[in-house]
């Protein structure tokens, strides 16, 4: 057995990819879209992760380790994004990735007084975690003070 891909169900894919492409720094790997099905289903990989993935397809595998997003072309409500838990990704730098999520507009729910651990929402709701590589950095401001926005 092995990880394949965690599929996270979005309202608005243009918003959800400039949110994991153009913020979190996901990549692109490939797109399916079903005109029957009325859906696109796009797979993202972290960039340590492309070279991978990319491997797998080439081998007649599926490509792994992936975020497949999932859009329905015709509006409906998605509820319980809570629910879901939360996608996690390693970082070189926890504070400067904060700092330009955070310069970006994007609230940080949980800031990294820790040096080690902190989470953001994405357009829809899904909780993101994002870790420190290696040991924790020092604590420093402005996280060290900044309190918890919403809940993570």
């Amino acid at each position: 057995m092995r990880f394949l891909h965690t599929m996270v169900r979005v309202r608005n894919l243009a918003e959800s990819l400039a949110f994991y492409t153009t913020h979190l720094g996901l990549v692109e790997l490939r797109r399916i879209e079903s005109e029957k099905g009325r859906f696109t289903l796009v797979y993202l990989v972290a960039p340590d992760d492309r070279a991978e993935a990319e491997a797998d397809l080439a081998a007649g595998r599926r490509d792994a380790p992936s975020l497949e997003l999932t859009w329905n072309w015709d509006d409906e409500e998605l509820t319980g994004a809570r629910n879901f838990g939360h996608l996690a990704y390693e970082v070189d730098d926890i504070h400067a990735t904060c700092a330009r999520l955070m310069a970006a507009g994007i609230v940080i729910a949980r800031p990294p007084r820790d040096g080690n651990m902190a989470f953001v929402r994405s357009p829809d709701g899904i909780s993101i975690e994002f870790l420190q590589k290696g040991a924790p950095l020092t604590p420093a401001e402005p996280w060290l003070s900044m309190p918890n926005t919403g809940t993570w």
